[in-house]
């Protein structure tokens, strides 16, 4: 193996690279959404417990460096947190560091997941399920106190 082999391993950070997640409401072709993916300094931040506030998120996240903005996600109808947010950096390598560091830690007495955003826009911040919440609890089977009790759908029969 040549030594350019070698460094590219060693600068190689499966931590900062793309998931294979892409947002399906994306306007725009797929390459256009990688490219902004790719250049990026907003994550996504989801399974947050409908408690956690915008404070903690920035005493969490500004570890990595320095935040311009967090958007709460909320609820379409009732206007409360329903589970995610996005955090803007205003550098790329800091919304990196987030990602190594961040990802998969307990925040609230959950584990949290991040992911790369291809740039936050108004309208993003509110949930896309039927109820006004998120997709995935309608859906859910389980009680979950952090995100509302049993998922929509079983609080509805």
């Amino acid at each position: 193996m040549s030594s350019g082999g070698t460094l590219s391993i060693l600068r190689s950070d499966s931590y900062a690279e793309l998931s294979q997640y892409r947002d399906q409401h994306f306007r725009g072709t797929r390459y256009d959404q990688e490219r902004l993916l790719r250049k990026s300094c907003t994550l996504y931040v989801g399974n947050l417990s409908f408690y956690t506030t915008e404070e903690q998120i920035h005493e969490l996240f500004g570890k990595s460096g320095d935040i311009k903005k967090v958007i709460m996600g909320l609820d379409k109808v009732k206007k409360t947190a329903c589970g995610f947010c996005f955090v803007e950096y205003y550098a790329r390598g800091d919304a990196e560091n987030a990602m190594r560091y961040i990802n998969g830690t307990r925040l609230d007495d959950r584990i949290i997941r991040t992911d790369w955003d291809a740039g936050f826009k108004e309208g993003r911040q509110y949930g896309r399920g039927r109820s006004g919440g998120q997709v995935r609890d309608e859906y859910r089977q389980d009680y979950d106190a952090g995100r509302g009790g049993y998922g929509k759908n079983l609080q509805c029969q």
